[in-house]
């Protein structure tokens, strides 16, 4: 993808206080140098890992009057990015988006965000899981974890596995449609993890380390990363890379502070994801 100046659309929700989905993917989207609109799929108050009494607000209703205004006045889009929608009426009217609103060679990424650590988030089942191959299918790179994954080609998901198990995954989500496979989160050794990165010409993994304990928003500062350095201009396996360096630095930037629990502090590490940008 060249590297002139890009326009893209990331729709997923709003959780206005916890570091994740919409009040990650736009400031560091934008930080990379990139337009980014947004389209919000609902507004929290917060996300729902942690906090009790959260509010929701579904914007289901608004999608499509909002697609509407878009077709109308000619916006166009050189690449969506869709993390975390709520239900299968919202997977329609992305895949709607996809084809009124793109621009000669727009990109479409899909980040499946609806499971980990082998098991789906509250509120999706198995039918969901089935809409969701709908946008895998019409995606040009997509960015599961390795529980989204097997939901998505029917896999046994496994906590210990080897480069062969792995190769089966992508292939299979090769088979649903998606042009290129990021798996994210993938281990062959202790105190390591990375990304494999497969199409139908090649694949190659990247390998960093595994920092010990867990913090929520990770998947969505990937993705951000990724698509980041991707609309400027680098390779899929490249952006694979920094994305997944920035993830280490920005929880490194968090260990340690006990009260910071429901994100990362990405904020304070973006000098390190332009630099890498030149």
């Amino acid at each position: 993808m060249s590297n002139e100046y890009k326009r893209i659309l990331t729709i997923q929700d709003i959780s206005c206080v916890g570091q994740c989905s919409l009040t990650v993917a736009l400031p560091i989207i934008s930080a990379c140098g990139i337009e980014t609109a947004v389209l919000p799929s609902a507004v929290l108050s917060t996300h729902t890992a942690g906090f009790d009494g959260f509010t929701f607000r579904d914007l289901t209703g608004d999608m499509g009057k909002i697609c509407d205004h878009w077709k109308r006045v000619n916006i166009k889009f050189d690449g969506f990015y869709t993390g975390y929608l709520g239900s299968s009426e919202q997977i329609d009217h992305c895949l709607r988006i996809f084809e009124e609103t793109a621009a000669d060679g727009a990109v479409v990424i899909v980040d499946p965000a609806m499971a980990d650590n082998g098991r789906l988030y509250v509120g999706f089942d198995m039918a969901f899981v089935e809409s969701m191959k709908r946008l895998v299918a019409r995606a040009d790179i997509v960015l599961p974890n390795i529980t989204e994954a097997c939901l998505l080609t029917g896999m046994e998901y496994k906590t210990e596995y080897d480069a062969m198990y792995i190769r089966e995954i992508t292939k299979r989500l090769l088979d649903l449609g998606a042009k290129n496979v990021v798996l994210t989160g993938i281990g062959f050794e202790k105190g390591f993890t990375g990304v494999w990165f497969e199409n139908r010409e090649k694949a190659d993994y990247y390998r960093h380390e595994q920092l010990p304990g867990g913090c929520h928003g990770t998947g969505d500062v990937y993705a951000s990363a990724f698509v980041g350095a991707l609309m400027r201009g680098k390779g899929i396996f490249e952006a694979a890379s920094i994305a997944a360096d920035y993830t280490v630095e920005c929880i490194k930037n968090t260990q340690g502070d006990s009260s910071h629990w429901y994100g990362v502090k990405f904020e304070p590490v973006l000098p390190k994801l332009i630099g890498r940008l030149g």
